[in-house]
């Protein structure tokens, strides 16, 4: 009889395992749903949702540094035809995206569209020196007036008398702040400046998919400037609006796959692959960053074919590492790249000398947690650059040898969780889906010990029970 229990008892207790292990098998699939039905739930943009409130404004400071080229020796470059020699100073800091979307307006078709106001606050204690520190670099106004796109060779000679009498020359000494922000041009007569419609204007009209009908579009641009294609590179794939504006992408990302973004700074869409899993602040996210296809030349890239627009500047389309932006710009001759040129052709950085790129300070790279798709960390690094050519008519153009793409400034926009945040994150979130993986590891694994014990124990009873009546 008390074999007889203690076997009933055994049994029952590896039953009574197996339906624990089996309870916390059932919980990983039935807990998955559950986070991914919350996760869906709160990054859905509408009011009352978890991301509505970091979408409407920036959560995080966001801040862009400038870093300036200083000109070492510009009478060498006009009288003797030398190579430009830089040198960086920076950074220049200011603070932006501290103003919310304006004109939010949410549409019958799941789509949200919104006002994004600009504007940019000097940070002295963030930066090197005053916005009255002077530098020596590209004169801005002769750039734009001697490019070929703009004044055919002809008209050289009525650009030579500008010049001369504005008492211009091919290089100038500006403040920071003028570069930047804008100065009154003796030579135009009009203002001009790196950003000088970029303080008290917009960007947009942007319209956003809300992820209220399927979740796998929120953020993804349906229209900017009331369209949805570009009208800058006269090409179907190039003039694609494609992904968010990477302030945060759709939730549960796959690493395997691209995430695409727009950017109006560049007036194009682009792709940034997984790189690496990192821990911020005790958060795990994944770090995505432009792969060097994105600048490659067309007979590396081919997809890069339609963002060529001149041959006779880019050596025949062989030219890596840069994007003619002038179809955007009002033709004015402005070239984007990464800092220093990386990733770019060896030629860009033989013409200018005193450029060092590095993968680690000058990358594009986001840094976004996968469950929510929310961008934790990001820097957008890019250079502008403006480009002159020779010329035989115009005095300060004839000892230059070949067309010069010459790097103004570059910047770097950045902005990175702060403690609060990271703490209520991983309290809301982070912590719950903890609590519920360990809930399914503990009846999964103590199932799963009831379960052996007992069936051991059973064994080894039957086992006594067997040899005794032989005995």
């Amino acid at each position: 009889m008390g074999c007889c229990n203690r076997r009933c008892g055994l049994i029952a207790g590896a039953v009574f395992g197996a339906v624990v292990a089996i309870l916390g098998g059932i919980l990983i699939p039935v807990g998955k749903i559950v986070i991914e039905g919350t996760v869906e739930k709160e990054t859905v943009i509408e009011p009352g949702t978890t991301a509505y409130d970091s979408w409407v404004s920036a959560g995080a400071n966001v801040y862009r540094q400038f870093w300036i080229f200083n000109l070492k020796n510009p009478v060498e470059v006009l009288q003797y035809g030398a190579r430009p020699v830089v040198l960086e100073k920076g950074p220049y800091t200011y603070r932006i995206r501290y103003l919310p979307k304006e004109n939010i307006t949410f549409n019958p078709n799941h789509t949200a569209s919104f006002l994004l106001p600009q504007g940019a606050i000097f940070e002295p204690s963030m930066s090197v020196g005053s916005e009255e520190d002077k530098i020596t670099t590209l004169n801005l106004a002769v750039a734009v007036s001697e490019s070929y796109s703009l004044v055919p060779n002809v008209l050289h000679s009525v650009l030579e008398t500008m010049i001369r009498t504005s008492n211009s020359s091919l290089f100038q000494h500006r403040t920071v702040k003028e570069m930047l922000w804008g100065y009154r041009d003796p030579m135009l007569k009009d203002t001009v400046g790196l950003f000088s419609t970029y303080n008290g204007t917009y960007d947009g009209y942007y319209t956003v998919f809300s992820g209220k009908d399927d979740i796998s579009k929120v953020g993804m641009i349906d229209r900017w400037r009331g369209e949805r294609s570009l009208h800058f590179w006269n090409d179907k794939y190039c003039d694609m609006i494609n992904g968010t504006d990477a302030s945060a992408f759709a939730p549960l990302l796959d690493k395997k796959k691209l995430i695409y973004f727009f950017s109006s700074d560049i007036c194009r869409s682009a792709s940034a692959q997984f790189e690496a899993s990192l821990d911020l602040k005790g958060i795990e996210v994944y770090r995505y960053t432009l792969p060097p296809s994105t600048l490659a030349s067309p007979t590396v890239n081919p997809d890069n074919r339609c963002f060529c627009k001149n041959p006779k500047t880019t050596k025949n389309c062989t030219l890596a590492g840069v994007l003619d932006i002038g179809s955007c710009q009002d033709g004015r001759p402005v070239y984007m790249s990464l800092p220093h040129f990386l990733h770019g052709s060896p030629s860009l950085r033989e013409d200018v000398l005193g450029l060092s790129p590095n993968e680690e300070h000058h990358n594009t790279f986001l840094d976004v947690e996968p469950t929510t798709g929310f961008t934790m960390r990001f820097a957008k690094r890019i250079q502008v650059n403006m480009m002159y050519g020779p010329s035989k008519v115009i005095t300060v153009l004839k000892k230059v040898k070949d067309y010069t793409i010459f790097p103004i400034v570059w910047l770097n926009e950045t902005a990175s969780l702060d403690d609060q945040t990271a703490d209520m994150f991983k309290n809301e979130l982070i912590s719950r889906i903890r609590t519920l993986e360990l809930i399914q590891q503990v009846l999964l694994g103590t199932g799963v010990a009831i379960f052996a014990l007992c069936l051991i124990s059973y064994c080894v009873l039957r086992g006594r029970n067997s040899q005794s009546k032989l005995a």
